[in-house]
């Protein structure tokens, strides 16, 4: 047996026999500390005045409470940890590696921040275990984190405390509760009394630009008792003081905001308190004067192995807890674990697919003249009713997003059974918690607000495409189709810019049958976020024969053939479609074969190949587009010979019939503009 598999061994045994570690707290964090030092100075790059003044309180809580096992990462009941502060990550780098998490090894950390490293200059959600979701835009992280401990009390609802039953830790900065979206999740957070969610602060008075005194004079713990918050201020360097906070706000009944008063840069004796150690390393120097003032002589990149040890066997304390739960788990009945599984591992139940063919035949019998809200309303009645995973919610426009069906009860702070959450007017915080709740697993969320307030929902919305989560954003009011609000809530350029970013599915239906079938795409995209933007106005139902296949599956197809040869391809989306089939006809009646193409999703048909694209858009074919929003994007499409009918510029208020003539937006104008470009053909 190896010298090392010994010090394994003796480690287990520490741990089973429940041994404190023999290392002294500061050691514990001093490596920390040591390790963000070093791995900043080898990247030339990096933020290391935060890890060296949050190591205590990263070492108190991840030695005493963490309720984690690095061995197994993905154990459903455990804590979670966001680093909101996510500039600091190499805070959670080196705690990963000193509590022994089997891909963080000393190698990534001489990596950090290296082209193929999982070191990432922020934490990314994939790259490596324990890092449970990408943080660095602020405000982002505490807000995801509302969401998962939202998630913890639904599924707890569902399941029961002893298969549920874990808090979710924040180590958020000032920058974090600066943004305005923390200002949504907190309040959310308190009117929902989430109070599994901990909040540790780090109160450093730092920011960037120098001082926190130079642009924030409020008061931070009032605001979040104002909220309806548990606020307290600790030393952060005092690992007693740590530990108490943490035990009250464990038995509080209400979330808990612990500002930990820590100075930045610690134990750097030139730039400890100052904004100079903030963002870039500490030098060479001054790194040396840091391992003095701090007692620490290890090399760069070494950790003593009686500290390292004792890490290791602080990430071993859980593992009988952990087993334990996995004994629970498996002695609940079998429907029961079967459900909570296929939960979690983000599988649909077989009865959706059936739900979802019995309904489509329905409305192609009855052929509804629904606006596509209303369409989604009657998909999700359907959905529902056989995926019970399913979380809705709705930004203030219940009655106008359509986003509840009929037995959906409401969540609230004394009630988690429901299903249906009222977010209030806080666009980026319901996104934002929206990940949250996908990230934890077990939920699959989606929830409203108007397309135009995709704006105050974007950095969330990236945050989901860049993480690969299925997050369902139900837009409506899609177009200068909503009428008398007017300009300011007439979306025009946003389908170009949401169609713009990656991993991001974006859907326009044309009917209830396209609405029903998008429904289902974006609920079996289990790693791809999707929008679903729909109509206020009500609409002609176009899809009138049943059709075994998802038509939408492969972004467009052809929804109306020509009557002959093709001379004219008509490509539209949603409330257009109908503007598509009217030009068609008076085309057809002309003599000009004309055929129509839904294009449901530009997204999916990105992904065909080249010959399927090419086929449907028409080859040799006069191609003209038709969207109620700006051209961008559409010039791919129909080539130098085609044209666009949309918008130029922003709308304006007045019935959406009105509109429709005012902006142009016509079947007459699609006909012309196919006759001018006919005309110009050799």
């Amino acid at each position: 047996m190896t010298t090392t598999e010994k010090s394994a061994l003796a480690r287990k045994a520490e741990a089973s026999a429940g041994k404190t570690p023999a290392a002294s707290h500061q050691s514990l964090a001093n490596a920390i500390r040591a390790l963000a030092m070093d791995a900043v100075q080898q990247a030339n790059s990096g933020h290391p005045g935060m890890p060296m003044g949050t190591a205590d309180i990263a070492t108190v809580l991840f030695t005493r409470f963490l309720k984690i096992d690095p061995r197994a990462a993905e154990w459903p009941d455990r804590d979670r940890f966001v680093l909101s502060a996510g500039h600091g990550s190499m805070l959670l780098y080196a705690v990963n590696y000193l509590l022994g998490y089997e891909d963080m090894t000393i190698e990534q950390i001489r990596n950090f921040r290296q082209l193929g490293s999982i070191t990432a200059g922020h934490p990314e959600y994939g790259h490596a275990a324990g890092v449970e979701t990408t943080t660095g835009p602020l405000g982002q992280g505490i807000s995801t984190a509302v969401g998962m401990a939202l998630a913890e009390r639904l599924l707890a609802a569902r399941f029961g405390g002893k298969i549920v039953d874990h808090f979710t830790y924040v180590l958020a900065s000032d920058g974090d509760l600066m943004e305005g979206v923390s200002h949504e999740a907190i309040s959310l957070a308190g009117h929902l009394k989430l109070s599994k969610l901990i909040v540790l602060y780090d109160d450093n008075g730092i920011t960037i630009d120098g001082a926190l005194s130079l642009s924030e004079s409020g008061d931070a713990l009032k605001r979040f008792d104002a909220a309806g918050w548990n606020a307290t201020r600790i030393d952060g360097h005092n690992p007693d003081e740590i530990a108490a906070a943490i035990e009250k706000a464990q038995k509080s009944d209400r979330p808990t905001l612990i500002a930990c008063r820590t100075v930045i840069g610690y134990g750097s004796p030139n730039k400890q308190g100052k904004s100079s150690s903030h963002g870039s390393p500490l030098g060479a120097d001054e790194i040396a004067l840091a391992r003095k003032e701090l007692g620490w002589s290890a090399e760069p990149f070494t950790i003593p192995s009686e500290t390292l040890d004792a890490w290791r066997i602080a990430g071993l304390r859980n593992v009988k807890t952990r087993k334990a739960w996995e004994e629970r788990l498996a002695a609940l009945d079998a429907p029961t674990r079967i459900d909570f599984e296929r939960r979690l591992a983000g599988d649909l139940p077989a009865e959706l697919g059936k739900a979802i063919s019995a309904f489509k035949e329905k409305l192609v019998a009855d052929k509804p003249k629904w606006a596509t809200r209303k369409s989604s309303e009657e998909a999700l009645n359907v959905i529902n009713a056989v995926l019970p995973e399913t979380i809705g919610g709705s930004a203030d426009l219940t009655g106008s997003n359509n986003t509840r069906s009929k037995e959906q009860k409401v969540v609230t702070a004394e009630d988690f059974s429901g299903s249906f959450i009222h977010y209030g007017i806080r666009e980026h915080g319901m996104a934002a918690a929206m990940n949250g709740m996908a990230l934890h697993k077990g939920l699959i969320p989606y929830s409203g607000t108007f397309l135009v307030f995709t704006d105050y929902c974007r950095p969330a919305i990236r945050l989901s495409a860049l993480m690969g989560q299925r997050v369902i954003y139900v837009m409506t009011h899609d177009s200068i189709g909503l009428g008398e609000d007017g300009p300011t809530h007439q979306p025009v350029e946003h389908l170009a810019s949401l169609r713009a970013m990656p991993n991001l599915l974006v859907f326009r239906p044309a009917d209830a049958v396209e609405t029903l079938e998008c429904w289902q795409l974006a609920l079996e995209a289990k790693d791809t976020p999707s929008v679903l933007a729909l109509t206020r106005q009500n609409l002609m139902p176009v899809r009138l024969e049943n059709s075994e296949k998802n038509l939408c599956a492969r972004g467009a197809y052809e929804l109306a053939p020509a009557s002959a040869k093709a001379k004219v391809s008509l490509l539209a989306t949603g409330s257009e479609i109908e503007i598509a089939m009217a030009a068609q006809a008076m085309l057809e009646k002309d003599g000009i074969p004309c055929r129509v193409v839904s294009m449901p999703c530009l997204d999916l048909f990105e992904r065909q190949s080249r010959e399927f694209r090419d086929g449907m858009l028409g080859e040799g074919t006069v191609k003209i587009a038709i969207e109620a929003a700006i051209r961008y994007g559409w010039d791919r499409y129909i080539g130098a010979d085609g044209d666009f009918i949309g918008m130029e510029g922003f709308g304006a208020s007045a019935p959406a019939p009105d509109l429709y003539k005012h902006f142009n937006i016509t079947a007459e104008a699609a006909v012309a503009a196919a006759k001018a470009r006919l005309a110009e053909k050799p």
